[in-house]
């Protein structure tokens, strides 16, 4: 691979060009000029030049280590954790396409935002007063999840005593540790797998567990294992809602294990954040958040595999809580944060959330 000076130093003007525009990503491409995601739209860099294989290449080689780029000969793609400077850390995704080399590096910023900076509701304050339970937090890539989990896991960091374990690949936000021990470990860096790192977990006496994607039956497993046995366990999933969540979990296993599941996962789930972010009307983007909080009528829901009521019981338990994304739209619109075409476009039901805009029972 191709590395030197020239390539280190256009990769560092990209990076500084996404961190001064706030970009949430940075795409490398053959056949594109380097493009910034704005507000969740790609925008490329228009001063500057289409990136050949031979560009692409370089950048690339400016961004891996000896090690990394060998692995990335062998897999065809890597994750790692890139630091810029001491002003950002970017998560980054490293591919082939074609047979050429590309990358998407997501901005992380250097401080953990708060969960009121991030403009989410005071009841997801309530996850991080849990003494154990199983909370996920789903969503479409790049809406978020990662923020919100990392926002909560700094509130248990500042407000309790524990043992924080994260296992990330790669690790994302760097926590300063407060009252809490964080114990953060990269796979490839501090385990030789996830499931590796999965499998010594308990034995690392852990208050409060992170795993940084659900990604299989063994994690989900680990997961709800850990949750039963009096461990907080955060975690993040790539689904719409917190009923197709609970489907997606369930069905991911085959069908002579999905009653164990069930009954593990009716008696260990405490919550599922589901998330959004939408653009603003005066520009950024601001996040629409569905939270579902189990309550004995969920955890008979699960038990009886009828998750598609869930949704009914979220939107008749607004006094204990619990937000439908569509109210979460709803009363963006009404305060004129976003446009009602957006609302439409990120709602999973827009007959339903017309419907609840003409009501007049949102406050």
């Amino acid at each position: 691979m191709p590395t030197n000076n020239k390539y280190k130093q256009l990769l560092e003007s990209y990076l500084s060009t996404a961190v001064k525009q706030n970009a949430s990503d940075l795409h490398l491409s053959v056949g594109r000029k380097p493009t910034l995601r704005l507000d969740g739209v790609l925008a490329p860099l228009q001063q500057e030049e289409v990136l050949t294989s031979e560009s692409a290449e370089g950048l690339v080689s400016a961004l891996l280590t000896p090690e990394q780029k060998e692995k990335l000969l062998q897999e065809k793609q890597i994750d790692l954790a890139y630091s810029y400077e001491d002003k950002a850390r970017f998560r980054v995704n490293v591919f082939f396409q074609r047979g050429d080399m590309a990358a998407a590096l997501r901005l992380i910023p250097g401080k953990v935002q708060s969960l009121e900076e991030l403009g989410l509701p005071p009841i997801i304050q309530n996850f991080s007063r849990l003494s154990q339970g199983f909370v996920l937090v789903v969503g479409p890539a790049g809406h978020g999840k990662s923020t919100t989990v990392a926002a909560i896991l700094d509130q248990i960091n500042h407000q309790r005593t524990d043992h924080i374990i994260t296992i990330e690949d790669p690790i994302e936000y760097l926590f300063t540790q407060d009252r809490c021990i964080v114990s953060q470990r990269e796979v490839g860096a501090d385990a030789l797998s996830f499931h590796d790192g999965l499998r010594t977990l308990l034995r690392q006496d852990p208050d409060v567990v992170m795993i940084g994607e659900m990604r299989d039956q063994g994690s989900i497993s680990t997961a709800m294992t850990a949750a039963e046995t009096g461990h907080l366990v955060f975690s993040t999933l790539h689904t719409n809602s917190a009923a197709q969540t609970i489907d997606r979990i369930i069905d991911s296993f085959p069908p002579e294990q999905q009653s164990q599941i069930i009954t593990q996962l009716s008696s260990t789930l405490v919550g599922i954040i589901s998330e959004r972010l939408v653009p603003r009307i005066d520009g950024g983007r601001i996040p629409a958040v569905e939270v579902m909080l189990v309550n004995p009528a969920i955890r008979n829901l699960i038990r009886e595999r009828k998750t598609h009521q869930i949704d009914l019981v979220i939107e008749t338990s607004v006094k204990d809580g619990m937000i439908s994304l569509n109210r979460s739209l709803a009363k963006l619109v009404l305060n004129r944060e976003i446009s009602l075409e957006s609302a439409e476009l990120y709602s999973l039901n827009p007959a339903e959330l017309r419907v609840l805009l003409e009501s007049g029972q949102i406050k």
